[in-house]
């Protein structure tokens, strides 16, 4: 049998976008990697949904969706918002800056470059996921900027990726630690790693701050999980 090395896939082609849509006046979104162009007459994109998320079923129902582009500068608390929070017990769009398309579907106005409207054309089953397939309805640019990519969320940010995502590992980079005096500690909930060699300069935490000397009112940049559920690593 062949070897598989999940860890190739990060050589993919992958950026960081928010995917909304609505159902009647309700509204949701969530963190997406994969999305891609498919045809250019007439404009079509594709992206992969997990089937247990609430924008699946919200795009199911609507036939619609936005994508919202994200800035490199987007801080991990925002990814975290729409990528480790579920739409079936809070509200995303509280305190987040967005306005109603056409369509009813939010585009999130927060730390975003430029949007895609589109209309459901097609779809295919992929196992735990579907592929939307949707024409462009409408577009725009909304700031300068640089889009986050996966690479950069993943290697720069130290961001993780959600268990329903299509390019979730379950153990990603396998012995590709960096080799630091202070121990590092990971969030149970999300996996996020903290490094003290890099610390959390969103969170105002400067590198070279061992995990014991971070505020206990500090908490998890990407989910928001309080100290206490942080382990050790070994």
């Amino acid at each position: 049998m062949a070897e598989l090395d999940p860890n190739v896939l990060h050589n993919l082609s992958y950026r960081m976008y928010i995917v909304s849509s609505c159902d009647g006046e309700k509204l949701n979104g969530q963190i997406v990697n994969t999305v891609f162009q498919i045809t250019s007459e007439p404009v079509t994109i594709g992206i992969s949904i997990n089937k247990k998320n609430l924008t699946h079923e919200f795009i199911a129902h609507s036939g619609r969706f936005t994508l919202s582009i994200l800035d490199q500068k987007t801080p991990l608390s925002f990814i975290g918002k729409f990528g480790f929070k579920t739409g079936r017990a809070e509200n995303k769009f509280k305190d987040t800056g967005f306005k109603t398309l056409e369509s009813g579907c939010p585009l999130v106005l927060d730390n975003t470059i430029a949007y895609v409207e589109a209309k459901v054309v097609k779809s295919l089953d992929c196992f735990t996921h579907t592929l939307f397939i949707g024409e462009m309805t409408g577009s725009g640019m909304l700031k300068p900027g640089k889009p986050m990519t996966y690479d950069y969320y993943h290697l720069e940010k130290h961001g993780t990726t959600p268990a329903n995502a299509p390019t979730f590992i379950k153990e990603e980079m396998p012995g590709q630690k960096k080799e630091v005096c202070m121990p590092k500690y990971r969030c149970v909930v999300c996996n996020y790693i903290y490094d003290p060699a890099i610390g959390d300069p969103d969170g105002g935490v400067q590198a070279g701050t061992p995990f014991e000397k971070i505020p206990d009112t500090w908490v998890c940049p990407i989910c928001g999980a309080d100290k206490s559920q942080f382990v050790k690593e070994e």
